[in-house]
């Protein structure tokens, strides 16, 4: 697998885009860390991402029709940062308790599989 790290040049109406994606991502990221900790507190479970994301479909994206304008990976991909940061508490004694995302502080998402490199300098992020 290959990462590569790059500065977009991006249009005001890309930026929005960008920033729908960051805002879904964070959401599903915070709405997690508050389900988690809930079934954590009543049940002593730790929940897995894919369990996340089955509950955030059935509950969350209904409820929310902005979820639908961005990529599915977005949450997603939040969902599995969450479990591995909740994981990370659990078994490792340096890790401290993952912390709720606020907006405009360090806003990022994830995209897996669904970017393409066209000809010359463009990048294609599908929905």
């Amino acid at each position: 697998m290959q990462s590569i790290k790059t500065k977009l040049k991006v249009n005001n109406y890309q930026k929005t885009i960008l920033a729908k994606h960051a805002g879904v991502a964070s959401h599903a990221y915070n709405w997690g860390l508050a389900t988690c900790i809930t079934e954590y507190e009543s049940n002593k479970k730790r929940l897995s991402a894919i369990t996340l994301h089955k509950r955030l479909v059935r509950e969350v994206k209904s409820e929310n029709p902005w979820y639908y304008e961005v990529s599915k990976c977005a949450p997603q991909e939040a969902l599995r940062d969450l479990e591995r940061a909740f994981k990370n508490f659990l078994t490792i004694p340096k890790c401290g308790f993952p912390v709720f995302k606020k907006k405009g502080k360090k806003d990022s998402f994830y995209l897996e599989g669904s970017i393409k490199i066209l000809r010359g300098n463009y990048i294609k992020l599908n929905r």
